[in-house]
């Protein structure tokens, strides 16, 4: 019975945060990006997110975020939410669902603690500028 079951692999769709400056905080911050380098639309795209972890031996977790998109062409990118600044710290997990015909596809892709720094950056497809990327 389960092996009747098809899950199909997420392949070309990935998340990068990206630093830029922000008017409203007057200093840069760290904006999440889907980021689609396949040769597909995605429709009806639904990402959520949540960060979780311990800070100084406590446990800490924030409130699921949910972001839709009616569609995200090939070969674009965007912007999902920004990540705040006490939050990367924690394990930022994001679960994305998307549709490309009639199939279903999910992944959890998850920038684990620390993750997201200038020090780990690199140049991000379609973008053009450097991030930390999530495959």
């Amino acid at each position: 019975m389960k092996s009747d079951i098809i899950i199909p692999k997420v392949e070309n769709v990935f998340l990068a945060a990206v630093q830029e400056w922000s008017d409203d905080f007057m200093e840069k911050v760290w904006y999440i990006y889907l980021v689609n380098d396949s040769d597909f639309d995605l429709d009806s795209v639904m990402v959520v997110s949540k960060a979780f972890g311990t800070i100084d031996g406590e446990m800490k977790k924030t409130s699921l975020l949910r972001h839709a998109f009616v569609k995200v062409s090939t070969v674009s990118a965007v912007k999902v939410e920004m990540v705040e600044k006490s939050v990367l710290a924690l394990n930022n997990e994001f679960m994305v669902t998307y549709f490309i015909g009639n199939t279903l596809y999910d992944k959890k892709f998850t920038f684990r603690k620390n993750m997201i720094n200038e020090h780990a950056t690199e140049e991000v497809p379609h973008l053009w500028v450097n991030g930390v990327i999530v495959r």
